[in-house]
């Protein structure tokens, strides 16, 4: 499987903001927010990969 370099963290990063948002209910609010900041950071990061490798080809993962 061929993978963009900086996919899996802002898939990951997504996955994480979004739990931490269902979750600011159940949890304190400051550990809510710092789970979706958690999550906004792999996003920002991820992105940020994703624009400057943008015309490379895939890497193969497994």
């Amino acid at each position: 499987m061929k993978a963009r370099e900086g996919l899996i963290p802002t898939v990951l990063g997504t996955v994480v903001t979004t739990s931490g948002y269902a979750m600011k209910n159940l949890i304190p609010g400051p550990l809510a927010w710092g789970i979706v900041g958690f999550g906004l950071a792999h996003i920002v990061l991820g992105s940020i990969d994703l624009v400057e490798h943008r015309n490379t080809q895939p890497e193969e993962i497994y």
